[in-house]
């Protein structure tokens, strides 16, 4: 999907929003865990998000200034950054803060850099992150890819084809990322490797299923939509706690 029809989409969900929020009888499996939804943290400035170029570029400065304490590679700061402008331009109902995006990107791959991958300054990932096989052992979900579209390249036995891995600094699954998956840096290629891809689409998946990400009931319905568990809320909502005190945990 082209960013631009991303952002329509985004038009058209935050017009409805509030109509399936109302009408959805989604149920939280257990109470809802103090802190929730975690702080904003620093104001993202104002930007272009149709620049031409890389627009995550814009927040340059703003993501230098903040990395060091934080911890987080810059180039993945100004991703977080990107997205969340967006979704508040484009779906202000939605309410997404950076602070979760960056929690989301350090559970899932410590922001790229999971087992030494890096981030270019175009936002992708080398070498490219895979999670465990879903194949339902272990305790994991089975989930099919039958094009192999997560294949790990650093897998040669392609034996454990149909079944899917979660992909990139953000870890989708395929199925996820053909319906949500976005070019957010402009170079013509939508992938699950590239950070400012993957936190632009997580950023519309997660207003998509929590419509407001500003109550706890929203935020913790977007989480649980993204991974099942409140373990892994729990562990989002620390760590964007941290990064909206400016410090890590």
């Amino acid at each position: 999907m082209t960013r631009v029809r991303w952002l329509q989409a985004m038009a058209v969900i935050g017009a409805t929003a509030l109509l399936m929020a109302s009408s959805c009888s989604w149920r939280l499996g257990s109470p809802i865990p103090d802190g929730v939804p975690p702080p904003p943290g620093d104001a993202v400035p104002q930007i272009d998000i149709y620049a031409s170029g890389r627009p995550a570029d814009q927040l340059h400065e703003w993501a230098a200034e903040r990395a060091p304490a934080l911890r987080i590679p810059v180039t993945a700061l100004e991703a977080y950054g990107y997205a969340a402008r967006v979704a508040d331009v484009v779906n202000p109902d939605c309410h997404l803060a950076w602070t979760t995006l960056a929690g989301i990107g350090q559970v899932e791959s410590h922001h790229g850099t999971y087992r030494g991958s890096t981030i270019a300054v175009n936002g992708d990932i080398s070498p490219p992150i895979r999670g465990v096989l879903l194949d339902g052992t272990d305790g994991n979900l089975e989930i099919l890819d039958e094009d192999s579209v997560s294949h790990d390249p650093a897998v040669e036995n392609k034996g454990d084809e149909p079944y899917a891995r979660a992909m990139g600094p953000m870890q989708f699954i395929p199925e996820t990322w053909s319906l949500y998956g976005v070019d957010a840096n402009n170079d013509g290629v939508v992938s699950a490797d590239n950070i400012d891809d993957a936190a632009l689409s997580a950023a519309g998946y997660l207003c998509w299923r929590g419509k407001d990400l500003s109550t706890p009931r929203g935020w913790m319905a977007a989480l649980r939509a993204y991974n099942h568990s409140d373990q892994y809320a729990r562990n989002v909502r620390d760590w964007a706690t941290a990064y909206a005190g400016g410090h890590t945990l």
